[in-house]
């Protein structure tokens, strides 16, 4: 596990910590790393919460693909999910081909 992962893996419990959240946890696209966050009884994602996120060098999924809106992904149960991209490592991953 690298240093980055380290602090995105910690970053992501203690958002579970907030009250507003129902799940955070990292995931990966073809290329990119993602927090991915659940948020209860809102479809915004509070403004504390944001904050820390752009202070880690997270952005919305939308906003960094060039995509209409910000982190909205849809909803899952009662929550709503929301995708931010790691833009430090950004582009640096890469998908697996299976023969």
């Amino acid at each position: 596990m690298d240093d980055r992962e380290t602090e995105l893996r910690q970053l992501t419990a203690e958002l579970r910590e907030h009250e507003s959240v129902d799940d955070a946890f990292l995931a990966k696209s073809f290329t990119d790393r993602l927090v991915i966050l659940d948020i209860v009884d809102s479809d915004c994602v509070p403004e504390d919460v944001a904050d820390c996120l752009e202070d880690h060098d997270l952005r919305g999924a939308d906003a960094v693909y060039g995509n209409e809106g910000s982190s909205f992904a849809g909803n899952v149960g009662e929550s709503t999910r929301h995708h931010f991209v790691d833009v430090q490592s950004r582009g640096s991953h890469q998908s697996y081909v299976v023969e």
